[in-house]
């Protein structure tokens, strides 16, 4: 094992994670002698390295695109959200033995709890039915919402999110969008809409209620098109950079033994990071 705790992100490409600075941040503010380190891991490379975490004095990492199904599958022992959402970000060394959680449920709750009080009633309208949507929908039955409205052009894919978490689910086209909004009161995007380089349609807002509060995961660019679309009609929204914040909490306390704390001054590192296109 190596003297000071070590922590990983693998994904493939990984170069654009900003994860290493946001635990390098709180390495430095808590004092900990510890490192946090991008891999650039190949898909067919994944099992191997996994296996070799441990002699390489790794505690743990992170995994995001595209190992997050294959280290849900390669993982020892999974806790109940991993195995509701079905994919791991998380993985941290107990007992010998590799575990695997995901952390973006909880990330997407702590940043509206954060931001937004009391953001948990309602009707939740989901945009998307990819492997964000599966941990938000997590999230939202966690949280205690019995009406939960996935929305996917490919409407089996919305489908396929019912069947996994049932209660309090159902599964629209997107045609249906205009409809549901009537009485929507927290609408969440997490498909990449609004992305640089993804514009894609623009979802009409006209019919949302004035007390509604909107939600975009996507946070290049930090205000979306959905967002300022939102904010014309003064309806209130939360960006999705706190979601990539909150999430890391955990896996920090894994890793290095100490919970942080998501700060305005580590938002701000991370946003002039953003704006500086690094």
């Amino acid at each position: 094992m190596a003297e000071h705790p070590r922590a990983f992100v693998c994904g493939h490409p990984v170069a654009h994670s900003r994860s290493p600075l946001i635990h390098g941040y709180w390495l430095r503010e808590y004092g900990i002698e510890g490192t946090y380190e991008r891999r650039d891991v190949l898909p067919a490379d994944f099992a191997a390295f996994l296996s070799g975490i441990g002699e390489e004095g790794y505690a743990g990492g992170n995994v995001t695109i595209p190992h997050k199904e294959a280290a849900y599958r390669l993982a020892e022992c999974l806790d109940e959200t991993a195995e509701a959402i079905g994919a791991v970000n998380t993985l941290w060394f107990q007992e010998g033995r590799l575990h695997g959680s995901n952390t973006d449920a909880y990330g997407f709750a702590a940043n509206l709890d954060a931001a937004l009080p009391g953001w948990d009633r309602g009707v939740a309208t989901v945009l998307g039915a990819g492997g964000a949507a599966l941990a938000i929908v997590h999230a939202l039955q966690t949280r205690g919402f019995g009406d939960i409205r996935i929305v996917n052009r490919t409407l089996s894919r919305a489908q396929s999110l019912v069947d996994r978490f049932r209660g309090g689910t159902s599964a629209h086209g997107w045609d249906a969008v205009p409809e549901l909004l009537a009485d929507t009161t927290l609408l969440i995007n997490t498909t990449s809409l609004g992305m640089h380089g993804n514009e894609g349609p623009a979802v009409d807002l006209a019919r949302l209620p004035d007390s509604a509060i909107v939600t975009d995961i996507v946070y290049v660019p930090l205000v979306t098109p959905l967002l300022a679309e939102a904010a014309k009609r003064s309806l209130r929204t939360v960006d999705g950079l706190g979601m990539l914040l909150h999430q890391a909490v955990p896996g920090f306390e894994r890793w290095f033994g100490k919970r942080p704390e998501v700060t305005e001054e580590l938002r701000r590192t991370v946003v002039a990071d953003l704006e500086a296109g690094k």
